[in-house]
């Protein structure tokens, strides 16, 4: 299994050997995963061979047909330990794409009815050109730096202290327009990453 590593410390060759590792498993080749995934075969090679980090709405796309979340994907050999505490140094990273950190809890998220995320963007930072969605609602708050949040074709721009909530089924992204790493505290139910 190509290593994960934790507190935003993965690189793009370990998400590509793993997302490879994932897809010779299934017994699907590079093309078959590309068309599925509704990517193209350069950019699934790339992303494979650690020459380019996908944004976490190519990343989703490429794990719906392998039947995982990004949670699962980058979380699931870092089981939760017992009790109620999880140290810093045992949150995992799920984001993929430059200047991207989500620490969330490791272990598997269908085990929870929610999800809640420590984010970072750094300056310039984008969860990718396509919005994206899924099942559930979000909610969260900015507490450094300013973002800017598309909900639905909507542009809001948060800055500390300022909070949002919407319907994740409609489409969204995030992008840090600032100068300095903005930093959100969000949930979402049920689990998405």
């Amino acid at each position: 299994m190509a290593k994960t590593k934790n507190a935003g410390t993965g690189t793009e060759m370990e998400v590509g050997g793993r997302v490879r590792q994932l897809r010779q498993g299934r017994g699907l080749s590079l093309r078959t995963l590309a068309t599925r995934a509704g990517v193209t075969a350069g950019a699934l090679s790339l992303i494979e061979n650690g020459r380019s980090s996908p944004s976490v709405s190519t990343l989703k796309k490429i794990l719906t047909p392998l039947n995982l979340t990004l949670g699962a994907f980058f979380a699931a050999d870092r089981p939760l330990e017992s009790g109620f505490v999880v140290r810093r140094n045992r949150l995992v990273n799920v984001a993929s794409g430059k200047g991207l950190r989500y620490l969330a809890l490791p272990g598997l998220n269908k085990e929870r009815a929610l999800q809640i995320m420590h984010e970072t963007y750094a300056p310039g930072a984008d969860t990718g050109g396509e919005p994206y969605s899924h099942a559930g609602e979000e909610a969260g708050f900015c507490v450094a730096g300013t973002i800017a949040i598309t909900v639905a074709g909507r542009t809001e721009i948060l800055r500390p202290g300022d909070a949002y909530y919407f319907p994740s089924t409609l489409p969204h992204r995030w992008r840090n327009t600032g100068r300095t790493p903005a930093r959100l505290i969000s949930s979402c139910t049920p689990p998405s990453f």
